[in-house]
This record gives C-alpha cells, sequence and structure tokens, in this order.
C-alpha cells in the first residue's frame, strides 16, 4: 500500500476496536457486572472480524505479531523507569523459582497425560507430545513450535512427530484460550472473594479502596521550562534512548554467539525473544543512576514522571493485548484434536487451582494480583497476564509486574536444565526405549523440588532479615 499505509492502518484498526469494546463495555449489564479487561474484549472483537474468521478486517498477522514484540517491551520499559516504593527482591527471586518449577509440573502433567493415551487409546501417538504443554502454556507458541518442528525431523522417521509444528502452535493457541475463558472467571471469582474477607474486617458500609503503593493520579515531575521540552516528550525520549541501549546490547551479544555454531544460533535467538526482560532491567539501572545523580545534585531536574509513564505503559499494553489476540491463528489439527484437548483440559484445569493455592503460600501481600498474573501467564502468555492483572491493577500499582517480568530472567536462565530434561523424553522416541521417559519423570520431580527447596530458603532468609 502506498505511503506506508498498510502497517498504520493495522494501528487505526487496532484503536477502532479499543473504542467498540469500549462502547459494548458501557452498554451492556453483562460486561459492566464482570471484570472483563477492555483489551481483551477488543481483541476478541478483532479475532471474530478478523481474517481467521469472518473476513472483514484486513489484518496483516505479521505486521501485528512484530508490534506485539516491539509494545511488550516498551511498555516493560515505561513501568521499569517508574519510581517504585518498597522492595521486591524476595518477590522476584520467588516469582522466578515458581516459574522455573511450574514449567516441571506442567511437563510432569503434560506427559503424564500423553502416555496415558497412547497407552490405552492412541497407539500411535507420539508419547513425548505431552512435553509441548509447558513450552506452549508457559512459554508460548514460538518455543513450542520450534521444538515440535525439530521433532519433526527426528530418526528413524517412521518415529518422527508428523505436524509437530502445528500440534505445538495448537496447544499454544488452546492455552491462550484458557488464559482468556478460564481467567476472566477466575480473576471475578478471586476479587470477590477478596471484598467479602475484607468487609468483615472492616465495616460493611465502607467501600473496599486499594492504593498499595500510596501514589495518586497526577503528575510527580514538573519539567522547568527552560528546559524547552514537555512531559510526555522527555518520557518517550528516556523510553528511546533505553530501547536503543537495550538493542544495542542484544546486537552485541548476539554477535559475540554467532561463532558458536547451531548452539550459539539458538542462544542468539532466545536472546533476541527476551527483549522485553533487557529493557525492564536496563529501565530499572537507568532509574537508579538518575536518582543517584540526582541525589548527588549533578542533575537537578527530575525527568521521570510516574503519572506518564503509566500512561503510555498502560496505552501500550492495550494496542498489545488487543493486537496479540487479533492475531490468533485457530488452526487446530484433526488428526490430534482429542489428544491436544486433553492434555490441555487437564492442564488448564490444574493451573487454576496451583496458582491459586502457590500465589497464597509465597505472596503475603498483593495476593490476588500475584494470581491473577501468573496464571495468565502460565497458561498464555506474558501478554495475557498482563491483561488480566490490568483489569484489577489500572495503575500499575503493584510489584506483580515487575516480579514476574524480572522473575522470568531467572526462570530463563534456570529453564536450561529443563531444555536438557526435554531431550531425555525425546530419546525414548529415537530409541524405542522407554526406560527414558521413567527418567524423564525423575529428572522433572527432582527440578521442581529443588526450586521450591529455593523459595523455602528465599522465604527464611527474608524472614530472619526482617526479625533483625
Amino acid at each position: 500500500m502506498e505511503n506506508g499505509w498498510d502497517g498504520i492502518l493495522q494501528f487505526i484498526f487496532l484503536f477502532v476496536l479499543l473504542g467498540g469494546a469500549l462502547l459494548i463495555k458501557n452498554s451492556f449489564k453483562l460486561f459492566k457486572k464482570h471484570l472483563i479487561p477492555l483489551s481483551i474484549l477488543a481483541g476478541l472483537m478483532g479475532l471474530l472480524l478478523g481474517p481467521e474468521i469472518l473476513k472483514i478486517i484486513p489484518f496483516n498477522t505479521d505486521v501485528l505479531t512484530k508490534a506485539v514484540y516491539h509494545l511488550l517491551a516498551i511498555g516493560f520499559i515505561a513501568l521499569g523507569l517508574k519510581e517504585k516504593k518498597g522492595k521486591t527482591s524476595e518477590g522476584i527471586l520467588n516469582t522466578g523459582f515458581l516459574t522455573v518449577a511450574t514449567y516441571a509440573v506442567q511437563g510432569i502433567i503434560g506427559l503424564g497425560v500423553s502416555i496415558l493415551l497412547a497407552t490405552f487409546f492412541f497407539p500411535d501417538l507420539f508419547k513425548s507430545m505431552g512435553m509441548l504443554l509447558p513450552l506452549g502454556f508457559g512459554q508460548g507458541p514460538g518455543q513450542a513450535v520450534s521444538i515440535g518442528m525439530t521433532w519433526e525431523n527426528i530418526e528413524p522417521v517412521e518415529r518422527a512427530f508428523e505436524n509437530g509444528a502445528n500440534v505445538g502452535l495448537s496447544i499454544a493457541t488452546i492455552g491462550f484460550l484458557w488464559a482468556l475463558i478460564g481467567g476472566v472467571p477466575f480473576m471475578n471469582f478471586l476479587v470477590r472473594k477478596e471484598k467479602k474477607v475484607r468487609m468483615r474486617e472492616i465495616r460493611p458500609d465502607l467501600e473496599v479502596v486499594s492504593d498499595p503503593s500510596g501514589e495518586s493520579d497526577e503528575h510527580t515531575i514538573k519539567i522547568k521550562k527552560s528546559v524547552n521540552i514537555d512531559e510526555l516528550a522527555i518520557q518517550l525520549v528516556l523510553i528511546g534512548v533505553v530501547y536503543s541501549i537495550t538493542y544495542a546490547f542484544m546486537y552485541f551479544l548476539g554477535n559475540l554467539l554467532k561463532p558458536l555454531g547451531t548452539f550459539g544460533n539458538t542462544l542468539s535467538g532466545l536472546l533476541w525473544g527476551f527483549n522485553f526482560l533487557w529493557g525492564a532491567i536496563i529501565a530499572m539501572g537507568v532509574r537508579s543512576i538518575l536518582g543517584s545523580l540526582g541525589k548527588k545534585k549533578v542533575i537537578r531536574q527530575t525527568y521521570t514522571d510516574n503519572f506518564m509513564l503509566q500512561r503510555i505503559s498502560s496505552t501500550v499494553f492495550d494496542l498489545m493485548i488487543t493486537a496479540s489476540i487479533a492475531a490468533v491463528s485457530l488452526t487446530v489439527l484433526r488428526q490430534y484434536l482429542v489428544p491436544v484437548l486433553a492434555i490441555t483440559t487437564v492442564g488448564g484445569i490444574f493451573m487454576i487451582f496451583y496458582s491459586y493455592y502457590m500465589s497464597k503460600w509465597i505472596y503475603k501481600t498483593e495476593t490476588i494480583e500475584h494470581t491473577v498474573v501468573i496464571y495468565g501467564t502460565w497458561t498464555g502468555t506474558l501478554t495475557t497476564g498482563m491483561a488480566l492483572l490490568k483489569e484489577i491493577d489500572p495503575e500499575g500499582k503493584s510489584h506483580a509486574p515487575e516480579n514476574i517480568v524480572v522473575g522470568s530472567g531467572i526462570a530463563a536462565a534456570a529453564a536450561i536444565g529443563l531444555m536438557m530434561i526435554l531431550n531425555l523424553a525425546s530419546m525414548a522416541e529415537v530409541t524405542g526405549n522407554g526406560i527414558y521417559y521413567l527418567w524423564t519423570f525423575i529428572a522433572l520431580t527432582l527440578y521442581a523440588a529443588a526450586m521450591v527447596l529455593g523459595i523455602v530458603l528465599v522465604k527464611r532468609h527474608y524472614r530472619k532479615k526482617s526479625n533483625g
């Protein structure tokens, strides 16, 4: 399309969908009564009207996918630049350990279900298929497709996983639906339950108001006129600087890894895939440096404005979530429909209870916020987790976003061991020796136990620290 309209139109469509979703949400009692994230509603409308179903809106899936990739990073950079009250080290560490433990538990569930299906119903089923559950649910379609494609090419050919990449995509897509269709009522249940508990603790005639950070909806800075730049513009400048540093970091490190061959290329791909994580970490570093320079009077103007940064991140996340849902592929292979539904249904139901009880154990404050974001992330992607969280924490005042993002960095490092365990299951397919399945179960169990032990030790350390 001339003059670059194709890319611009994609964003125009997203804004129109958000406007339509707002109109629907304010016009129908059903949507007023229940907490349904506006961006999720807009995304579902986009999915319905897009090329997958009604073919009314000519979405360009490639453009939307790339937009989601960059918007996710920009949103977390904005959050990383915000001043936060309170320390989050314990929450970050525990979230990282819990994420890796969850991958291991999902692997146990998925492999167990696929082996049962192969034993009693589908004798020709690729038994390691269940190991795609932690990849599709926990890490998104990219990893699930990549591993599924690898299994399509294993030797001997007769033991290869036919259409493995599409099965991986199917599991990731259904996980996405679990995050949305299961996450919305789950979130409403948690909010109602919390409200009843808190109402019993205070007078029934009082409204429950939550503002854990004490921040107000006002500008936290005022740029001097002599600086000759608008408050919004300076926030965008800071975000641009951080993203530039992030790009340079990934580019430099990626080039260092290339000489390592296939392993280096794989690691480089993972490096670029975690752009949002590096952006958030670098943003927090820049925020810390600016704070130190301000205390030393090297700079006399505070540039980061929490109000503006929150507005930017909220807008970016709304666009990102809408785009990510509208771009979902509904292709599900008929050949594997029953096994895929069985694995994802067991996994989805389990994750509701697992997220609830693990959050109650680990997070003594902001429990609901953490429960919602980790459930949405561990069944769909980080975008769905943020969509659910945004409905109950619209101002981003909780530590849940920071914990889940930075905790993902710990998880990314620790999950390397899980990738090695993943190969154990595929060795059973290659050799035809079922003993590898047993070793896979043992390895996953030990890995999960090690992560839980890490959580226990972290909790004990911070408890001793708080007691003096």
